[in-house]
Formats: C-alpha cells, structure tokens, sequence
C-alpha cells in the first residue's frame, strides 16, 4: 500500500552518506487517520557536513546543520512546516546524544526559502549545538606541557658550576615538548591555521627553550668573567711595585722589583742629605741573600 501512495521526495542538502534500514523488514511506519490525515516515518542513518571554525580548539563549539527539503516540487506545489514548532518539533533521547568527543548542548530548528532557476523551494535546518569535551586533551597535552615546563624551570635553582645538571635538565625537557608537540598533532584536525593547541604548545616549548638559552648565558658570561680576572692577575704579577717615602730630613726611594722567573727582590735604598754647596749620598744594594 505504502507504494501505491504518493509520498513527498524529500532529501537532505548537506548529506554525504545516507542509509536506509531494512533489517529484518524495511524499518518503516505508515498510518492513515480517520480525518485522512497519513503518518508516514523511517528510520534514516545520515552522514552530513558540518563546517567548523577550529579556531578555539579543543575549547570549540560548533553548531552543525542538517538541511532537507523537496528535491523536484517548489514552494508553489509541496510545503514543509514544523507540527509542534520551532521548539518541540526536534527531540533528541538523552540515551542517543551520547558521543565521545562531544556533548549535545541542545538543538534549534528554522525554515527558509530558496531560489533557483527552477522556482523557490522550502529548505528545514536543525541545528545541533556541540560543545568539544576536553578530558582527552587536559590528560594527554595540557598536562604533560605544563610539567615539561615546571621541570625546566627547576635548573634556575641548581648551581651555575654545575654544567653537566643543567644541560641534562636543558636539553631533555627540549627533547621531551618536541616529542609531546609532535604526538599531539595528530590528533589536530589539518587545518592551515594555528589553533588553541598550537599556540599553547609554541608558549611552553618558548618557555623550556629559553631556560636553555639562559643557561648557555650564565655559563658564557661566567668563563668570559672568569677569564678576565685571571688574564689581570698574571698582568698585576708581572708588574713592579715602586714605594716612595719622603721625609723631611732625607729622601729614602725603595724600588721594589718582582720578578715570576727568578724570584728576588732588590731594594734600592738612596740616602740624601743636602748641604749649602756640596751632598754627599749613600748608596746600598741588598738582594734577598743578605750580600
């Protein structure tokens, strides 16, 4: 009989893949009222596109469409219209909105017209509202990020003579966020712009690659210091060290010579007493063996 009755064409604009149940028997309901009014229901699997803006992600939300409507009668010969209107004409089972990346936040529904070369044609939308559940995220990214970070930061506490710790510091947690960076990508949708994930991973391998960078610093600075001091030590040592003491009776000049190679030490003592006309001086040299 369902064969025998005229049924409206009906097919879904964004649908990809569509399925028709018929096991055992064709899943499929038809009942004519007493008014003449005809129920006439089956049960549809339906595969449809959903643009997405994945900006925010994993922190997104979407609202995916589902468009259906005549496919060969215009607006002037069949009409869709919601029974129960645009708030309980769609009904989702708690039991049937589970999913696991998603969770089902509600559903709107609308109708609208559209033009083409062969006459208007009414077009019904639903939309579902999905919120992404970020449990999978915070447990295999966020997590093992915002440790990697925490641990490099611990080698600012660890001495600067200390190379060897803090290069295994350094280089293992810059080893370990290019891992985790690399991991996490292919669970990302492809996509040619940067999300919430990537920026979060860029700031984290930014931070545990600067606390490298710094140590190479510290470490630099350090020895360039400490060649400095060593550099003006061997100057300083190398240098004579001339005392001049002057009294009012007599002018005594100790030169003190030091040597690194030979090691003595002269001292020059210059006695001079001044006269009217004439002076007479004294002259002594003693070396470090008393001679």
């Amino acid at each position: 009989m369902v064969s025998k009755i005229w049924t409206p064409d009906t097919f879904f604009r964004n649908g990809k893949r569509s399925i028709s149940h018929n096991m055992t028997t064709p899943n499929k309901l038809f009942r004519i009222m007493q008014n003449g009014t005809i129920l006439y229901t089956m049960r549809l699997t339906i595969k449809a596109e959903c643009p997405m803006r994945l900006m925010n992600f994993p922190m997104d939300g979407h609202a995916c469409p589902l468009k259906f409507g005549s496919y060969a009668y215009p607006k002037s010969e069949i009409i869709y219209t919601w029974k129960r209107g645009p708030l309980y004409s769609v009904e989702v089972p708690e039991e049937s909105s589970s999913l696991l990346q998603y969770d089902l936040v509600g559903q709107t529904v609308s109708s609208e017209t559209l033009k083409s070369n062969t006459g208007e044609y009414i077009v019904m939308t639903v939309h579902f509202h999905l919120q992404r559940k970020m449990g999978y995220f915070v447990i295999q990214t966020y997590i093992p990020c915002i440790m990697t970070v925490i641990l490099s930061q611990v080698s600012f506490w660890i001495n600067k003579e200390s190379v060897p710790a803090r290069t295994v510091f350094g280089i293992t947690t810059v080893l370990t966020m290019t891992t985790l960076g690399i991991s996490a990508r292919h669970s990302f949708p492809k996509v040619s712009y940067a999300t919430a994930m990537d920026w979060f991973i860029a700031v984290c391998f930014a931070f545990v690659f600067s606390a490298l960078i710094e140590f190479a610093a510290v470490n630099y600075f350090t020895n360039r210091q400490t060649q400095r001091a060593m550099t003006k030590a061997s100057k300083e040592s190398a240098l004579s060290t001339v005392a001049i003491t002057a009294s009012a009776e007599g002018e005594i000049v100790t030169v003190g010579f030091v040597s690194s190679s030979i090691k003595s030490l002269l001292i020059l003592h210059y006695c001079h007493e001044m006269w009217s006309h004439d002076s007479t001086s004294r002259f002594a040299v003693v070396n470090n063996h008393g001679t």
